[in-house]
């Protein structure tokens, strides 16, 4: 490593990178704006973007070597700043519009759930409970069929790999849809057996 070179981890988010600051010719040590430079041909974020901070300390010198921060080799420095991407703004902005009607859908199935659990409890008569399955049946099948159309959606999205964000979400979304299309399956399990108690009820009865 040559003399006036420093690698240091830079923090942005959930993604860490290493980072080799020079100092410029003539200019045996790096300075602070030498290191805000690296961070932004690396993470996209411009200068006035970026917020660096070491030791819980935001950094504002920028003309001060980095020594004098106390940031040697291998220290660790945080960096929070957004990219200056228009592009990616405009996805993310899908991903939160599809983030939304995820979580309206899924308001509607915790409210089956919750009529499902008040059936099963007998808060509604014998003769009247079929047909209210039969609704609640219908109403999973809608929801599963709703997430299932966000997950297309979200499949057919794809990010370059510096849209990191977008990434980020996009891997959670698609965690959260899968929750609650196995949430679907068991409400739907519930009802099932539900009817079958009842079939085999009036079965008895009938006998």
């Amino acid at each position: 490593m040559a003399e006036n070179a420093v690698t240091v981890t830079v923090a942005h988010g959930t993604t860490k990178h290493n980072i080799e600051v020079r100092g410029r010719e003539g200019n045996n040590e790096p300075q602070l704006n030498d290191l805000a430079e690296a961070v932004a041909q690396v993470t996209g974020v411009p200068l006035p973007s970026q917020k660096l901070i070491f030791k819980g300390k935001s950094l504002r010198e920028m003309g001060q070597p980095l020594s004098s921060f106390g940031i040697k080799h291998g220290c660790k420095v945080m960096m929070i700043g957004k990219r200056d991407s228009p592009e990616e703004e405009a996805e993310l902005r899908i991903l939160k519009d599809l983030e939304k009607s995820v979580d309206q859908t899924s308001k509607k199935l915790e409210k089956v759930d919750g009529e499902l659990t008040g059936l099963k409890n007998g808060f509604l008569a014998k003769n009247l409970q079929a047909e209210a399955l039969s609704k609640l049946d219908q109403r999973v099948k809608v929801a599963a069929e709703q997430f299932m159309k966000i997950l297309e959606q979200m499949d057919a999205m794809s990010f370059p790999e510096n849209f990191s964000d977008c990434r980020i979400k996009k891997k959670g979304l698609v965690k959260t849809v899968q929750a609650c299309l196995a949430q679907c399956d068991k409400i739907e399990a519930g009802i099932s057996d539900h009817i079958a108690k009842l079939q085999s009820k009036n079965l008895a009865l009938s006998e």
